[in-house]
Formats: structure tokens, C-alpha cells, sequence
């Protein structure tokens, strides 16, 4: 394998790469002799006490510099790439796969298919394990990373091969049995597909996994995304109320079971069924301490209840002032939420008017109702001849990640200067959202 040098973009203040004389643009080659393939690596180097560090400078000059610190002191040295690597992709073709239901046209890293483990870490990612080489195996035991997130979608090795139309997909789930025997702790989950891997398989998928406990701490079970542009794809079919029902009644019984075993309700379901199917969320307790937040499984439960909180302070219960009117918008499924939330603001602030409004999906279809797959141009139409009041709340996940711009590359000062108001990004959190309306 072809090792390079670590390009490094920047070196924090007081550090003791900056006191090293190491600057942007330098290169990292070796520490204590050995090079990196990735940010790992790295990480695993660098915690010595000495360390022999190889920095090549930009006219080709190379420095070897000698370190002393504390065992678990960092270098403070940023690189270019975060993982130090190239992503890799994914080489399946599965059947519910969102990135082949987007459009033409759009940016080009949108239509990345990524399937590295090394983003379970970094980022949080789920993988199939169908990329996942022997060398990734042993780095991820040796190095003792968790969790590993895991898209299982079955545990029906046939059934695998079909779903990820990749006739090693049911094989590579052996891997999972090496996880288990070190002792790596994994979450999972299932992108439930209507008529394919639900009902009887679902069940077996559930009863299969639960051998992989303690390790195995979550399965979350998450409706396939249907957007409008499948044109020549797998033919996908949307869960009705009735399947809803059907699929949590399976889960509370499996959820009692663990939990007597484990003290671990271990399977989830994320929040869209539990709006289809017209029930209440679930307590926060049955939720193992959120570990799957990001997959949509309790994170309505967790705002409504950080919500309750912060109502319970008595400078947010009752405010006097001028009158002021704000509005706010979101996906449809966190619409209900959203609007009991303001109206309790309201309830407890008499001089404060929110309007909330549910934003159509007209991009993807109206079967996409999450608000992290909102556009700019759909929120724009539908709000263009709403009264907004003085500010307009959107919540953080509109946006990409770090920037202030829209999944269609629409920018947040556009749609300020479009709607002519004022927008303020409300972070996910109960508190966020009370302390934004009531910031004056």
C-alpha cells in the first residue's frame, strides 16, 4: 500500500506542534518510525510520552523532531482531510438506497455513496460490513474502536443478498460474530422495506440479533425513504397506520423481554412510527439513554421533555414586554410537536404571537417529511405569502453541517433577503428552542 505524507491545514495556538515550529502545509510522514494510513493510526501513535515526529516542509526539507509530553497530551495539529484518507465507497446496490432517489443535478458529493467503518466513529455512519476487509477487522480490534454502527436490514443471508444486490451481503454478516468475541460494543439497524423485510422476517431478524447482547447495545428499525424520483427502481410500497400498529406492538414485546434479561430495551423505533401510527412517544427511560438519536429514535421524546424543563424556569414562564409576533417552520413530521411547544410559550407569554408552519416536501415528494431533507426553494414558496412577523425560527438540521446553506445549495442570506425577515437557526435542543423565542 502506497503510504504518503498527512497534509496539515493548521496547528492550534499553544500547542506543541506550534511550539515545534510545525505550520500549514507541512507534512506529517512518520511517528517513531512508522507511517499512517489514517487518522487512527495517528491517534494510536501518539499516545507515548516520547515521540519521534518525521515533518517534511514545503520546499522538501525534512525535520525530525523529538517530543516530550504527557501520555494522553494531543499534538494540536489539524489535518486537511479529517480522516487523514479517502472515503470509501459503497459498492452495493440496494433496493431502498435514498442517494438513488435523488435528482439530477445537484452537488456532487451528494451522490457519494460512502460504506467506511471509519466513519461509525468519526461521524457516527452505519455500514454494511460488506467493505469491510479482514485489516479493517483486526485495526478495529487492535485499536479497540466503538461503536461500530451496522446496517443489518436482515438477518437472512438470502434475503441480505437481494436486498443489497450483492451476493456477499449475507456472508459478510460473519463479521459480526468477530465484533462480539472482542467485545466491541455495536449499535444497529434495520431499514424496514414493506412486503420485503418486514412481518415473519423482521421477527426473525430481531430474534437473531438478540445473541449478539450485551455488545449489541441498540437496533433501531427506520422506515425506508420514498422520494419521487424512482423511476426504474425497486418498487416501494409506504406503511400504512395498520403496519404501524402491527411492527411497535412486535417491539414493546421484545423491548419487555430484554429489559428483564439486559436492563436494555435494545430495539427501537424511530419516531416517524410512532406519529404514523397515532400513538405517544414512548418515556425517555425506554430509550436506553438515546443511543440512536441520530437515526430519529427519541428525538422528539428528548425535545419535548429538555422542553419541559426549560418551561419549568420561572424567567421563561411568564415574560412581560412589547408585543411581538414570530413565525417558525419545520418538516411535517415535527409539526405536531412543534406547534404544542409554541403554544405553551404562548400560553405562558401572553405578548408573544408564534405562528408555526408545517413545510411540504415538494422537492423529494410528499413522502419525505423529516426536516433535515427540507429545501431552501420549498420553504421559500410555501412561507412567500405567510405573515412571518419579525423573525422566523428554522431548525439547525436545514442546513449542511457547518454551513449556512440549504440542502439545494440555496444560502440562509438568499432566503432572508427572498422572505425579507430575518432568520434564526434554532438548535435541536428543548432549551434552544424556548431560549431563541424568547431572546429579544
Amino acid at each position: 500500500m502506497k503510504i504518503k505524507g498527512h497534509k496539515i491545514s493548521s496547528v492550534e495556538a499553544n500547542s506543541i506542534a506550534e511550539e515545534m515550529q510545525v505550520q500549514a502545509g507541512d507534512l506529517l510522514l512518520k511517528i517513531n518510525g512508522e507511517e499512517m494510513e489514517d487518522i487512527f493510526d495517528y491517534q494510536f501513535l501518539i499516545q507515548t510520552e516520547y515521540l519521534e515526529i518525521l515533518i517534511q516542509k514545503p520546499d522538501g526539507e525534512e525535520w525530525i523532531l523529538e517530543v516530550d509530553k504527557d501520555e494522553d497530551e494531543d499534538l494540536g495539529i489539524v489535518f486537511e482531510n479529517g480522516l487523514m484518507d479517502d472515503y470509501k465507497s459503497c459498492h452495493n446496490k440496494c433496493i431502498f438506497c435514498f442517494i438513488d432517489q435523488m435528482p439530477e443535478g445537484m452537488r456532487e458529493t451528494l451522490y457519494f455513496k460512502d460504506d467506511d467503518s471509519r466513519l461509525s466513529f468519526l461521524q457516527g455512519n452505519y455500514v454494511t460490513l460488506t467493505n469491510m476487509s479482514e485489516a479493517d477487522i483486526e485495526r478495529i480490534i487492535k485499536y479497540r474502536l466503538s461503536p461500530i454502527n451496522i446496517s443489518f436490514q436482515t438477518t437472512n443471508p438470502e434475503l441480505r443478498n437481494k436486498m443489497l444486490n450483492n451476493r456477499f451481503a449475507g456472508e459478510a454478516l460473519k463479521k459480526v460474530e468477530r465484533f462480539y468475541e472482542a467485545g466491541i460494543i455495536m449499535n444497529g439497524q434495520i431499514v424496514l422495506c414493506k412486503g420485503v423485510n418486514d412481518g415473519v422476517e423482521l421477527e426473525r431478524s430481531i430474534r437473531d440479533l438478540t445473541k449478539y447482547l450485551p455488545y449489541l447495545e441498540s437496533v433501531s428499525i427506520v422506515p425506508v425513504g420514498i422520494t419521487k424520483f424512482r423511476d426504474g427502481l425497486f418498487p416501494m410500497e409506504e406503511f400504512t397506520r395498520e403496519d404501524a400498529c402491527q411492527m411497535l406492538d412486535l417491539i414493546e414485546v421484545w423491548q419487555k423481554k430484554m429489559y428483564k434479561e439486559y436492563d436494555l430495551h435494545f430495539i427501537h423505533a424511530s419516531d416517524e412510527w410512532y406519529i404514523l401510527a397515532g400513538r405517544e412517544l414512548p418515556e425517555a427511560k425506554q430509550y436506553d439513554g438515546y443511543l440512536q438519536l441520530e437515526n430519529g429514535v427519541g428525538m422528539l421524546r428528548l425535545l419535548l421533555d429538555e422542553f419541559e424543563e426549560a418551561m419549568k424556569d420561572p424567567i421563561n414562564r411568564k415574560r412581560t414586554g412589547s408585543n411581538r409576533h414570530l413565525s417558525m417552520a419545520t418538516g411535517r413530521l415535527a409539526y405536531p410537536t412543534i406547534h404544542t411547544m409554541a403554544e405553551r410559550v404562548m400560553e405562558m407569554n401572553p405578548d408573544i404571537k408564534i405562528s408555526v408552519y408545517p413545510i411540504r416536501n415538494d422537492f423529494f415528494g410528499e413522502k419525505i417529511t423529516v426536516s433535515g431533507l427540507l429545501t431552501g426553494q420549498d420553504i421559500l414558496a410555501q412561507l412567500k405569502e405567510k405573515e412571518l412577523g419579525e423573525r422566523l425560527l428554522l431548525p439547525q438540521n436545514v442546513l449542511r453541517s457547518g454551513e449556512l446553506v440549504f440542502l439545494d445549495d440555496m444560502t440562509l442570506q438568499d432566503l432572508e433577503k427572498a422572505l425579507q425577515v430575518k432568520i434564526d437557526i434554532v438548535k435541536s435542543s428543548g432549551q434552544d428552542f424556548v431560549k431563541t423565542i424568547l431572546n429579544d
